[in-house]
């Protein structure tokens, strides 16, 4: 069967080609009676707009990129939460009729591949998830005047949804300190994000305020770099009796060098995380953990980006901090 055309639809319904394509697009300066007409054409047509032809009179694509900064190894098979912010994320876009363009900016290349992708007009806004501080691809999507929206906060700042980074640091600490620990340590995430610089500072306030001493070293964010952390920190102060990591899969790491150098946990040293993916229930002992609602985050993410779409506010939105306790404190 012939696809039923624009012509077809104008002759059935006794009008122009244009007051068609005026209905069609959502006009509002078409008279009720001749929408009417023209929706009863459609239907009895069976009618359905050309997609490209639509978004060329509305210039609207209806496409969302979904940009993430991270090497794909790193985030596929290290952190849970890529993939539960990407599936949240594309199933609350795609249910708005919006198609997600997952793009990868871990390099140079890649960085102007997105940029020029997103210059061309391919999409309609850009959300972007796990940036770095150094990264200067938001500043350069910010240029192209298209709505974007942050999953994280970053410089220069974009419109963002981010977790309590201060707050969650602040109450895991001061947690360990009210279970008698006092020389407790951290591991942080890489200084160029800004998530590691505010539960570092999290962590750094605490500790002085009550008038304890910071021990830092600084991991990536992966088990490995939790591991090699753990094994430094017990080099330089074999007696540090705490450790809070700035994500869980760094604690997972800390726990398997507290276990394999035969310190207990909790007993000879207490372990937090940050994040609660799932892993912290099956860790021995399970992992106490700032909780951080990726489902939640990305949904708030996607919120705001579909709000810019309609001229909506640019505000930010921080996610409150919830300490989930278990056997590692």
């Amino acid at each position: 069967m012939n696809r039923p055309t624009l012509e077809a639809v104008a002759a059935r319904a006794g009008v122009s080609k244009s007051s068609v394509s005026r209905v069609i697009n959502g006009a509002s300066t078409v008279a009720p009676s001749i929408r009417e007409v023209v929706l009863r054409a459609v239907r009895e047509l069976g009618y359905v707009p050309h997609a490209a032809a639509r978004n060329l009179a509305t210039r609207r694509t209806d496409a969302v990129a979904l940009v993430v900064s991270d090497p794909p190894k790193g985030l596929v098979s290290d952190d849970p939460m890529f993939s539960a912010v990407v599936r949240q994320a594309s199933r609350k876009l795609e249910a708005a009729g919006k198609q997600v363009v997952l793009m990868l900016a871990g390099s140079d290349d890649g960085r102007a591949r997105v940029a020029q992708y997103v210059a061309a007009g391919h999409v309609d806004g850009v959300m972007l998830v796990s940036m770095h501080g150094a990264d200067s691809l938001p500043a350069t999507l910010a240029r192209k005047g298209l709505p974007i929206a942050s999953l994280g906060r970053m410089n220069p700042a974009v419109p963002y949804v981010d977790n309590d980074n201060l707050g969650g640091a602040g109450l895991a600490i001061r947690h360990l300190l009210q279970r008698g620990r006092r020389r407790i340590a951290t591991i942080t995430g890489p200084l160029d994000m800004i998530a590691s610089q505010e539960r570092l500072t999290g962590y750094t306030t605490v500790m002085r305020e009550t008038g304890h001493r910071s021990i830092v070293t600084i991991g990536d964010f992966t088990r490995v770099s939790g591991a090699d952390a753990m094994r430094q920190l017990l080099q330089d102060d074999p007696g540090l009796d705490a450790v809070f990591a700035a994500n869980d899969l760094m604690a997972v790491g800390a726990l398997r060098t507290l276990r394999e150098t035969g310190r207990r946990v909790p007993e000879d040293v207490a372990v937090v995380g940050f994040d609660d993916i799932e892993a912290a229930l099956y860790t021995t002992p399970a992992l106490t953990t700032v909780h951080s609602p990726m489902t939640d985050w990305a949904t708030a993410t996607v919120d705001l980006l579909l709000g810019l779409f309609d001229g909506g506010p640019d505000t930010p939105v921080l996610l409150p901090a919830e300490l989930v306790v278990r056997e590692s404190t």
